[in-house]
């Protein structure tokens, strides 16, 4: 492995990195850290390096990829305990080999590691049929304030002793400690795989997803991703895009091949024309896969189920997007424009505030995921204030008093 480059944050550093190789080596940094008043930033494979709000003051990254070892695989009680830096491609090869899999899709998982997915709770379309890190994670290790190992959980899946630290680590982008290593749940992987998609007008949207919360199958995964469509003489804005959607399934021959049909059906019968019905090797390749590194500006909407086709209705209307894609019965929506120079902060800034109060309209709350770092003072990074932002904050101050791990950065930062 190369050696460490210093790295900036949010156009904070450049910052010296130390790679340690083990846990007890985490614990020594933090100490010495701790000591001296040095904040630090846990970094992996650094895809999510541009999450959240910038640092509030200069430290040192530590980087945890050299932290990659298998602990133990007991492949028949389907769980498996790492060190936190191993990648998810890795982890994935391993698992396979074994029949098994985590079912958590991770955007360029080549490069994202184990425990940056958890710290950013990162999830894909399959979030639907299989949920997300919090239901994965058995157990977890972490190095305290103090330098100290904590660990909490177990290596078996009915194992409930203590708090559950896991599930608060999760998508707490790393601010209460550094995670160390992991025990997860697995799942084997699915012996069939299909798909049915269908290609939508906008006003046809929002019948498509009803159909799909009523559908006698049970899909794995669904998405909805945004076609802008040539030309300016629209009618309406919104009417310049076009809405593919898929519904994937994942299991056993029979059942997947039956879900397929009686969708297709289903469509049918409310006037939804299907454009396309796999099943076989072909319709595991049409999960689809997020790229954050292509996107100017990215952010994410978290709303009702039911909100979701008229979300996407309003937001396409909004000019400077330029993407929108949706997990519908997950109610997460992603939008956001690739780069063009000419757009000021000003338009951009406009442009988000009213996606903030389109999301609030359905009771839900935006996160911008990336855009850039001077562009960060003005938009609404983290959305509105969480309800509870009180408890998130004491928490914060009772695990880590001194503010050592990724300061200014999390929700807690920004109100």
């Amino acid at each position: 492995m190369d050696e460490p480059q210093p790295i900036t944050i949010d156009g904070v550093g450049p910052m010296p990195v130390v790679r340690p190789s083990s846990a007890a080596e985490v614990g020594d940094i933090v100490r010495r850290a701790s000591a001296e008043g040095t904040a630090i930033y846990p970094v992996g494979g650094g895809t999510m390096l541009d999450y959240g709000l910038p640092p509030a003051r200069p430290g040192i990254a530590v980087e945890l990829r050299a932290l990659d070892k298998v602990i133990d695989f007991p492949a028949r009680d389907m769980t498996i305990t790492v060190e936190a830096g191993i990648t998810i491609a890795k982890l994935n090869e391993i698992t396979r080999a074994e029949g098994l899999h985590l079912p958590i899709d991770v955007p360029e998982p080549d490069r994202a590691t184990l425990g940056g997915a958890i710290a950013c709770n990162v999830s894909g379309p399959r979030r639907y049929g299989y949920g997300t890190f919090r239901d994965y994670v058995l157990g977890i290790t972490t190095v305290n304030d103090r330098g100290e190992s904590v660990s909490a959980g177990g290596r078996v899946v009915k194992n409930v002793a203590g708090y559950d630290l896991m599930k608060l680590h999760t998508g707490a982008l790393g601010t209460l400690g550094v995670i160390t290593q992991v025990t997860l749940k697995l799942k084997p992987v699915p012996e069939e795989y299909g798909v049915v998609g269908i290609g939508l007008q906008t006003n046809d949207l929002g019948r498509a997803l009803e159909r799909l919360h009523e559908t006698k199958s049970r899909p794995t995964w669904l998405f909805t991703h945004s076609i802008l469509m040539p030309g300016d003489n629209w009618p309406q804005p919104e009417a310049r895009w076009y809405w593919p959607v898929d519904a994937g399934f994942e299991g056993n021959h029979n059942a997947v091949a039956w879900q397929v049909e009686c969708l297709q059906k289903e469509f049918h019968d409310v006037g939804l024309s299907v454009c396309s019905a796999d099943v076989g090797p072909t319709a595991r390749n049409r999960l689809p896969v997020i790229h954050r590194d292509i996107w100017y500006c990215r952010g994410r909407a978290n709303l009702r189920a039911g909100g979701i086709a008229e979300f996407c209705r309003l937001a396409g209307s909004i000019e400077e997007f330029t993407f929108i894609d949706a997990i519908p019965e997950s109610g997460i929506v992603h939008f956001g424009l690739f780069d063009r120079a000419e757009w000021p902060i000003a338009r951009a800034t406009e442009s988000l505030r009213l996606v903030a109060e389109l999301a609030a309209a359905g009771l839900g709350n935006i996160v911008i995921e990336r855009c850039p770092s001077e562009w960060k003072k003005s938009l609404p990074v983290w959305g509105r204030p969480p309800a509870d932002l009180a408890l998130q904050k004491a928490v914060k101050q009772a695990l880590d008093p001194k503010d050592l791990f990724n300061p200014g950065r999390f929700v807690t930062d920004a109100f």
